[in-house]
């Protein structure tokens, strides 16, 4: 594993130097300490870690209600850490969007794993959400561009493909994006009428 940018957040000062060294032995760089969840979600928002370490339960804010805030604003991966094996804890931490949890004590042989399967699965979702983004703009483009064929069809008596050929045309020969040309046809439409 490359060498991480990482925030640790416990209301206990002994387990966040357990972690601390821990992390720091395997080549890691603690960036941040914080003892509530207030201060934590308010040093991930300034420090963007790669990775956060986080206690459930804090003052001020529980960790899992200050994962839920870190994992909506899609900062950084949340690896939960509890005394606590309870069903409706863990129920609570998947409802957050942590992606990893532990149970205390942490040792090496369950952090390390643990630290993985977190930045593997905040990665995925990000490719994830990347793929749904290029999907609604293609569908977006394909929305706009049908409306300019069948504007262009309309006013100059042409087939399908004509009026995309002439939208295609344009578009390369002033250098604008296919979706730019249909929006202006669009746009200019929308003017006269």
């Amino acid at each position: 594993m490359q060498p991480l940018r990482i925030i640790i957040a416990d209301n206990e000062s002994i387990i966040r130097m357990d972690l601390k060294e821990m992390l720091e032995e395997a080549g890691h760089t603690i960036v941040a300490e914080a003892s509530n969840g207030i201060k934590a979600v308010e040093l991930v928002r300034e420090q963007q870690p790669d990775l956060v370490i986080m206690d459930i339960k804090m003052p001020e804010m529980d960790g899992i209600t200050a994962a839920k805030i870190i994992s909506n604003e899609k900062i950084a991966p949340v690896l939960l850490l509890t005394a606590f094996s309870q069903k409706d804890i863990v129920e609570k931490a998947k409802d957050s969007g942590v992606l990893a949890y532990l149970v205390k004590p942490v040792k090496e042989a369950n952090l390390f794993p643990a630290m993985e399967i977190a930045l593997s699965r905040f990665q995925e979702f990000a490719e994830l959400e990347q793929e749904l983004e290029n999907v609604k703009n293609s569908l977006e483009t394909r929305k706009i561009l049908d409306r300019a064929k069948g504007i262009l069809m309309d006013a100059y008596n042409l087939s399908e493909t004509e009026a995309y050929r002439r939208i295609q045309q344009y578009s390369m020969s002033k250098r604008k994006a296919i979706k730019d040309v249909a929006e202006a046809i669009v746009g200019a439409s929308k003017k006269k009428n």
